[in-house]
């Protein structure tokens, strides 16, 4: 057991007696949407895991100690996010080390999620290449966790804000199997297609978590990317959204915003560009994921 790492007891059980278990992220809580809705969508969405079955454990740091799964004041904490800072892997040291408050991304959930035995983890959308990448560099370590932890990881594709044909060939030169729910197209956050290709369609839930003790068995390291459409009913136009994200672009570029904060910026800019159209999509995305997250969780118990 790592000394920083704190697992929340009904999260210890599931995981001592077998039991599906499904990590949550607390980024999307204290950086991706507004106080008081979020704490409305933290206690929707650990509800829907519980009612597929699986335990949900909500991952962040709090006091400098890994909190995998969380209490009722610690998900108030993230949710109110007053001084609490946005973690990925580079940051883990600093806020164990100086007992800092942090929200947990894509990449430091799958840090704990691995650390704690956990295989399945439900996000929103993943991090990956900015446009304009190939000069910024500006690469998000999700890929990296990715390429290296062994989490597998249900999204609704990468965010629209990013350039989502980079994202996927740098998957694909790290060996990460892109695997598509019922779908052939990788889809694009708040719309269902981007009109980039998955590496294979998987129809179920069930044989997505096949394909996970498949790559386990084989002792392949790293984890699975599963990209989950957004409910139709729920799905945005793309070339309409497309129009809405280069002026969220322009904005982010005239403020001089960038690394770190580029992404709450630009998601708050898009769900202002929207009138809160996209904000009810990214609740429905990511409830969904949790859904399918949770499935395959049972599913992969089973086996």
């Amino acid at each position: 057991m790592n000394p920083y790492l704190d697992i929340k007891e009904e999260v210890k059980a599931a995981l001592a007696e077998g039991k599906p278990v499904v990590a949550l992220e607390s980024t999307i809580l204290s950086h991706g949407m507004p106080y008081p809705e979020n704490v409305d969508f933290a206690h929707r969405v650990e509800k829907l895991v519980r009612d597929e079955g699986a335990v949900p454990a909500t991952c962040a740091i709090v006091g400098g100690r890994l909190k995998v799964g969380l209490e009722e004041q610690e998900l108030q904490l993230m949710c109110e996010a007053k001084d609490v800072g946005k973690v990925s892997r580079r940051d883990v040291p600093v806020y164990c080390a100086l007992g800092k408050n942090g929200a947990t991304t894509v990449a430091s959930t799958m840090i704990l999620a691995a650390m704690a035995g956990i295989r399945v983890f439900a996000t929103g959308g993943i991090g990956g290449v900015h446009r304009g990448g190939e000069d910024s560099m500006d690469i998000s370590a999700d890929l990296q966790e990715l390429a290296h932890t062994p989490v597998t990881v249900v999204c609704a594709g990468a965010k629209q804000i990013l350039d989502i044909g980079r994202t996927l060939e740098y998957l694909e030169t790290m060996g990460v199997p892109v695997i598509g729910h019922n779908t052939d197209d990788f889809p694009a956050f708040y719309c269902r297609k981007s009109g980039f290709g998955v590496d294979y369609n998987a129809k179920t839930e069930a044989e997505i978590a096949k394909i996970i003790k498949a790559q386990r068995d084989l002792g392949f390291s790293g984890g699975i990317l599963v990209g989950n459409p957004v409910p139709e009913e729920y799905g945005l136009d793309n070339a309409y959204m497309e129009g809405i994200i280069d002026v969220a672009l322009k904005a982010a570029d005239e403020a001089g915003v960038h690394g770190k904060n580029i992404t709450p910026f630009l998601l708050a800019k898009v769900k202002e560009l929207t009138g809160g159209e996209s904000f009810e999509t990214n609740v429905m995305l990511a409830l969904n994921n949790a859904r399918c997250a949770s499935r395959i969780a049972v599913a992969l118990e089973k086996l």
